[in-house]
This record gives structure tokens, C-alpha cells and sequence, in this order.
């Protein structure tokens, strides 16, 4: 059902991984807030096809910062709401088997102690202890960052917009953005397939289709989706907590990530090469056997266990692979909350935190490092390492 009222504090473009918990924690401090979605309910473009990993690892500040602050919304979701988020904490490990990896992820975790982060690295033996399925054979060690973990993407968007509407949030299904209403070098509202809504704040979190409707301001951002898969196998009793990542290039893929769900099941995905642009969302034929030979070199003990279910998302990459954030300098009233890189789960309540801080004046001194960091005017010539 759409609203009568059309003038709002915030306007936020697209519900999301960023903007439902945006508007949560905004409608939470006193803002009135429209969120004005395309498709029929929360988390129905990129969020649905998130496997779910949460972590503060990262090799940029501003991330790691972002990224902490999610953790704690996470990890006291429950304990304030009662919604379950299927919230883990089972660690995220980042596993070594050449020289180069070794000394990478060792000076790497020397900065992120520096930074904040409660991180170790493990010499082979005790990344065992921890991962005694994970292959031996040529295993130098690795990182372990016990902090991280994992919940629902889906479970979490649902309880995000529950409590976001609770606290006096507004949504609009199944409506489009076609058009800004601009006053001179000011956005003062945005015109819809429905109606025509005015606001003092307007935000771009549409994810992956964030810079096409940013062109309707005039905006260009350097925000490009490409295509990631993942899939999923039957459950089996609990072999691991943490979520397991290799680092290693193989053709076809950049890198490796795995994690055992609560329920038992096995999620995988690997990050593509060469990158496969634009917003496709079919599976494809040649994910799953590369896929598999990357999961069983890693963990040998699951080579008879049956995958059930295939899927693709998009990852909206910026060239440096961090997020967007913030204002953008000659146009007054419009923010960016995009180019999340494939991690807007994982930092979407972290982002929302810092914009209800800036649209309401109270930064404070890491509030304003953060958005300088990933301000829409950086140079994106620093690229994350963790991305």
C-alpha cells in the first residue's frame, strides 16, 4: 500500500543490504523515511544471493571500521529484537599454502592488530586444530579472525525492515525512480512511476543498478556490476566453524571462499577471472565443476557430499573495490551508498550507522576519516587487498 504523505526527511533508493538498515537506524533517531523499492519486498535483487559471511578482515581502515560496527549489530540483534538472524560466530580464516601468501597475510595481519582488528596468524599446527579437515598437504598456515562470522541475508533484511517500519519507516514496493527534482545545485526530491516525493536527504543504495538511476542526477559513478555464483550442498555434521578463504588464482577464478551453515550445509563461491560484467542472474554451465575441484583440494573429506542448488548475484565493483560514500561535491542533498563490491551484508548496518550520523551532523573524528577515505571525489588508486 503506498502512502499519501510525500514529503519526508530521507528518501532511500532501493531496499537492500544497505538500505533497509539505513532506514532503520534513521527512523530510530526521528527522521521520517521513505524507502521507494522496484521489485516486491526487501532484499529481493543482490541480498537473496549474499552467502552471508560478515567480517571486519579487511586492508582498508575505513572498511575495517564499517565493518566492526555491523559485527556488534549483529551480534546483539537477537538479544534486542528477538529476531533470529541465524547470526554465527565462527571465525574467518584466510589460509596460506605459498611463500607468497605467507608473508603477505603476515605483514598484512601485523597492520590490522595496528588497526584494531583481533587477528592471528596461525603456524600450520594450530590452523589445523582449527580446520582439521582442511588439506595438509603443503599448508604454511594462515590468519584467524575469531570475531567474524556469518548469518541470513534474507532473515536479517526481513527483521531490518520489521523493526525499520516499527520505528515509523516507510516502504514503497513495486515503484521505479525515473526522474531527481532538482532546485539549482540541490536535489529536493525524486519523481517515481507513482508520484512525485520531496526531501530534504535523498540516498543512492540501489546496489548494482545505483549508477544508471545516479545519471538520472546528472551523477556518473564509477560503479560496474559484474557476476559472481555460489552453491550450496546437502548438510552434513559439523566439520568447521570458520569461513575459509584461498587466496590462490586458478583459471577461471581469483580466489576461493567456503563456510559450513548452521544447518549443516556447505556454501561456496569463488570470484571470477576475467570479471562477467552486467546484471545476469543465470547460472552458468561451468561454475560448479571448477568450483568443485577448488572445494576438494581444500577439503578433500567432502568428495562425496551432493550439492543441491546453484545461483548467481551481482557484485556492483568500484575500481578500487571499496564503497562510495557520502556526499557529492556541487550537488547538495544527494548521498552515495553504493559500490559495495559484493560486501553490502556485511557492512550494510555499519554504512547505515554512519549516514544517520551524517544527515543528522554527528560525525565524529572516525566518522569523517571514513567518509574522506571512500568519498565519491578519491582517487581510486588504492586497491583493497581483501576485497
Amino acid at each position: 500500500m503506498t502512502s499519501p504523505q510525500s514529503n519526508f526527511d530521507v528518501i532511500i533508493i532501493g531496499a537492500g543490504s544497505v538500505g533497509v538498515p539505513t532506514a532503520y537506524f534513521m527512523a530510530r533517531a526521528g527522521l521520517s523515511v521513505l524507502v521507494i523499492e522496484q521489485l516486491p519486498s526487501v532484499g529481493q535483487a543482490s541480498n537473496k544471493h549474499a552467502i552471508g559471511g560478515i567480517r571486519a578482515t579487511h586492508s582498508d581502515p575505513a572498511k575495517i571500521h564499517l565493518g566492526n560496527r555491523s559485527l556488534a549489530v549483529f551480534a546483539n540483534w537477537q538479544a534486542r529484537h528477538g529476531d533470529d538472524l541465524e547470526w554465527r560466530q565462527g571465525g574467518y580464516s584466510f589460509v596460506a599454502y605459498t611463500d607468497e601468501h605467507v608473508q603477505s597475510l603476515k605483514d598484512l595481519t601485523a597492520w590490522q592488530v595496528e588497526h584494531g582488528l583481533n587477528i592471528s596468524w596461525l603456524e600450520r599446527a594450530v590452523m589445523l586444530e582449527i580446520l582439521p579437515q582442511l588439506n595438509p598437504a603443503g599448508l604454511r598456515g594462515g590468519t584467524f579472525s575469531p570475531e567474524d562470522g556469518s548469518a541470513s541475508p534474507l532473515k536479517s533484511a526481513f527483521a531490518f525492515h520489521l523493526r525499520a517500519v516499527e520505528a515509523g519507516a516507510v516502504f514503497h514496493f513495486n515503484e521505479a525512480v525515473t526522474g531527481f527534482i532538482k532546485h539549482g545545485d540541490r536535489l529536493t526530491g525524486v519523481v517515481t512511476d507513482r508520484g512525485r516525493y520531496s526531501a530534504s536527504t535523498i540516498i543512492n543504495a540501489a546496489g548494482g543498478w545505483a549508477r544508471p538511476i545516479s545519471q538520472l542526477a546528472g551523477v556518473d559513478i564509477p560503479v560496474e556490476p559484474d557476476s559472481h555464483e555460489a552453491a550450496i550442498t546437502e548438510p552434513v555434521q559439523r566439520l568447521f566453524h570458520p569461513m575459509v578463504v584461498d587466496m590462490r588464482a586458478r583459471p577461471g577464478s581469483t580466489n576461493f571462499y567456503f563456510y559450513q551453515h548452521p544447518t549443516g550445509k556447505i556454501i561456496f563461491c569463488m570470484t571470477p577471472d576475467p570479471p562477467i560484467l552486467g546484471t545476469h542472474t543465470i547460472a552458468s554451465s561451468d561454475f560448479l565443476p571448477r568450483a568443485s575441484r577448488r572445494l576438494l583440494e581444500l577439503m578433500p573429506v567432502l568428495q562425496h557430499i551432493r550439492v543441491r542448488r546453484v545461483w548467481r548475484g551481482t557484485y556492483p565493483m568500484t575500481p578500487d573495490g571499496s564503497p562510495i560514500l557520502g556526499e557529492v561535491p556541487g550537488l547538495e542533498g544527494y548521498l552515495l551508498a553504493t559500490g559495495m563490491c559484493g560486501q553490502g551484508f556485511m557492512l550494510g548496518p555499519g554504512v547505515g550507522q554512519l549516514l544517520t550520523a551524517l544527515v543528522l551532523n554527528h560525525l565524529d573524528n572516525q566518522d569523517k576519516i571514513i567518509l574522506e577515505k571512500l568519498s565519491y571525489s578519491r582517487s581510486f588508486d588504492s586497491v583493497e587487498v581483501l576485497k
